[in-house]
């Protein structure tokens, strides 16, 4: 049986095959960087390695990259020297899952999942990339925004953050 690939997806177009590749928090399930291309070679991924990180620096000064693990399957695209290249240069720790586990990466294989069964298998012909992109772009808002997630209270990604940086600011430092 062939398994998927859980961190893009690739499906065709009138225009020719795309594939569309996330990056999410583990914390707060929230889509941080997300790329649609005609290949899934390297560039696809370093693109959304660089948008979630330029998210994370955009909506939260105190962000660093310290600590952070970027997971992933062993696809050519992330154990490409472009992709450990990005990794390094970011400064994010890489880990690459076991071989034909798909519990091993459950975040994205759910993620994936939404995505195809809400926007992508809506028994519709996509015209070409930039419908997908357009399309992936509003689901990606509403996925942040609205969507609810049980492993977070039944909260959406951003309210679910926005209630913990209010938390964790509100508490007074102790000298």
């Amino acid at each position: 049986m062939h398994r998927p690939d859980p961190i893009s997806c690739g499906f065709p177009t009138l225009q020719g095959f795309v594939y569309t590749a996330f990056c999410v928090d583990v914390f707060s399930r929230r889509i941080l960087g997300w790329r649609v291309m005609p290949t899934k070679a390297a560039p696809l991924v370093t693109s959304v390695l660089e948008q979630a990180v330029f998210t994370r620096r955009r909506t939260d000064f105190r962000f660093t990259t310290t600590d952070l693990v970027h997971h992933s399957d062993a696809g050519s695209q992330y154990t490409s020297l472009a992709f450990t290249d990005a990794l390094r240069e970011s400064g994010i720790a890489g880990s690459i899952g076991s071989v034909g586990d798909a519990l091993d990466n459950a975040l994205m294989e759910s993620a994936i999942g939404l995505y195809k069964t809400e926007l992508i298998n809506r028994e519709k012909t996509w015209s070409g990339r930039a419908e997908v992109e357009r399309e992936t772009a509003s689901w990606v808002h509403w996925y942040n925004t609205s969507r609810l997630h049980s492993a977070l209270g039944y909260l959406s990604p951003t309210t679910y953050e926005n209630r913990y940086r209010d938390t964790v600011t509100s508490i007074p430092d102790v000298a």
